[in-house]
């Protein structure tokens, strides 16, 4: 599962059992970490959630700023609430290149705000994913250099 979490809503993906496709979930309406947690707490035991990634909002050189602490009090409550372990992901741009994946699809600004946030947990996502499959594929290959 990956989160994209906003200053007024966060956005949820999944992916497939083989971890090879991540597809947008639900947009979770709740700043307040304590709901907020229950309502994460609550996705993770439903789906039967084995990591969290969560998006961390990473300034254009690579650094964290003002969104990325207020991104870490939500982390610090999803590490006493959850028991599955959770991934930072750097997110950098991703809410752009949801926003204009959905304009190519002919999405309305009305209907683009309400699955904004998940199409950009779903982006997150799927570049872990990819991540992972590329490392296994690298740590599987009997390619050697001579």
């Amino acid at each position: 599962m990956s989160l994209d979490i906003g200053s007024k809503r966060t956005g949820v993906a999944l992916s497939d059992e083989t971890r090879l496709l991540a597809s947008p979930l639900i947009t979770v309406e709740e700043t307040q970490i304590k709901p907020w947690l229950e309502k994460i707490k609550n996705l993770v035991e439903t789906h039967e959630v084995a990591e969290v990634v969560v998006g961390l909002p990473l300034n254009q050189f690579g650094e964290e700023g003002k969104d990325a602490l207020n991104i870490r009090k939500y982390i610090a409550a999803l590490q006493d609430g959850i028991t599955v372990p959770i991934v930072e992901w750097d997110e950098r741009f991703t809410t752009v290149q949801a926003e204009r994946s959905l304009i190519e699809s002919d999405f309305s600004r009305k209907n683009r705000k309400k699955v904004i946030d998940q199409i950009a947990a779903s982006i997150i996502l799927q570049g872990y994913l990819d991540r992972l499959r590329f490392k296994n594929q690298k740590e599987e290959s009997t390619w050697d250099e001579e």
